[in-house]
């Protein structure tokens, strides 16, 4: 084989292994490091994909007293909670849906309810997300799970349905089972989704 096409295959292999490298970054900067989740954005493109279905859930999860956890603890301790969370709610969500963090200890989901039993699903996910971390078995905490029917809201964003999850949260954490769905009626929240005090409460 020539010196030119020599030079020019090499050229070529290069370039593919580059595109490669390239695609692993991309693909890892979309991916949240500690818990292997989509990142906001990320979430967010699949999310709204996954929302053309009216059969589609949009789920909010928040870990309780999470602050607590980390002074108690330790940061190492709440990582794996936070770990353990983040698997589990991609479990239940399964490959049809997507579930990424959004930040801090706050994750959301969609899932496709196709057989109308996401209200089972998600009490059953709750108690599974209550469960102790074996990386962390002195753990013990809860999640608040807020969630909204796509075809409840045919006309909200996933913005809207967001705030409307976030709402519906708000009031898990005030109530017994940690889960709520939201209602029918108008938004109660701020413009940016959140009740004031949210943040810190139990």
């Amino acid at each position: 084989m020539s010196t030119p096409v020599l030079a020019a295959v090499a050229v070529a292999v290069a370039w593919a292994v580059h595109g490669c490298w390239l695609a692993r970054r991309l693909r890892t900067a979309r991916r949240d490091p500690l818990t292997g989740l989509w990142t906001r954005d990320a979430f967010t493109r699949r999310a709204r994909r996954l929302l053309r279905n009216p059969h589609a859930v949009v789920v909010l999860a928040d870990v309780d007293r999470f602050k607590q956890v980390n002074d108690v603890h330790g940061h190492a301790a709440g990582d794996a909670l936070l770990t353990a969370t983040a698997g589990r709610l991609a479990h239940a969500v399964g490959r049809a849906g997507v579930a990424g963090r959004l930040g801090g200890d706050e994750f959301a989901a969609v899932l496709i309810d196709r057989d109308g039993t996401a209200a089972d699903q998600i009490a059953v996910l709750a108690r599974v997300l209550a469960r102790p971390v074996d990386a962390a078995p002195e753990v013990h905490t809860t999640v608040s799970l807020g969630w909204v029917r796509r075809c409840d809201h045919p006309a909200e964003d996933l913005s809207g349905l967001l705030r409307r999850a976030d709402e519906a949260m708000y009031a898990a954490k005030r109530g017994p089972g940690r889960v709520h769905r939201a209602g029918l009626g108008r938004l109660l929240a701020s413009v940016t989704g959140r009740r004031p005090g949210r943040r810190g409460a139990a």
